[in-house]
């Protein structure tokens, strides 16, 4: 839900959802300053231009899903429904923009955009027209396809260091 605030919408909440909100927002921080983040960055500049730090992200999500067993014992399948139970139970807690949005999402099961490649194409082609600039999004299917092992090599050292951020952050 942070994704679809500003920061002055952080005093609209407290308690729980505010904390989730920060740590959304230090996630966030971390990992556009993570050395395996800034690495990966550098390799899809030439692709991606400006929107390299953007396609990390989306990468960094692939990779989650992909290995998503290896951090969790539920399946991604399990976790996303029931997020998409609590999303929709509080409804009223989400911002206006998630919350217009939300109906569709959770019947598009848009958590598992990137699980497989056909998911990640439709969901970067739906990027690429979004944007007013050369985005070039769908490439990173290219990106990952032309560097898998390197860029799950380099997952695998970005990750650990995520989940020691989060759980030294708070007791969510």
């Amino acid at each position: 839900m942070t994704d679809f605030m500003k920061k002055k919408d952080e005093q609209s909440y407290d308690g729980r959802i505010l904390e989730g909100i920060k740590l959304h927002r230090a996630i966030d921080s971390y990992t556009d300053k993570h050395p395996a983040s800034l690495e990966l960055r550098q390799l899809l500049r030439p692709r991606h231009d400006k929107y390299a730090s953007v396609v990390v992200d989306l990468i960094w999500d692939h990779c989650l899903s992909i290995n998503w067993s290896t951090y969790s014992g539920t399946t991604l399948s399990s976790f996303n429904q029931d997020l998409y139970e609590i999303m929709l139970r509080r409804k009223s807690d989400l911002p206006p923009k998630l919350r217009a949005k939300i109906q569709i999402m959770v019947r598009n099961d848009f958590l598992m955009a990137y699980a497989n490649e056909d998911n990640m194409r439709n969901s970067l082609r739906w990027m690429d027209n979004r944007v007013n600039f050369k985005s070039n999004f769908v490439g990173a299917i290219d990106d990952v396809k032309e560097n898998k092992d390197y860029i799950f090599d380099l997952f695998k050292n970005f990750f650990p260091d995520l989940i020691k951020l989060s759980e030294g952050f708070c007791a969510c």
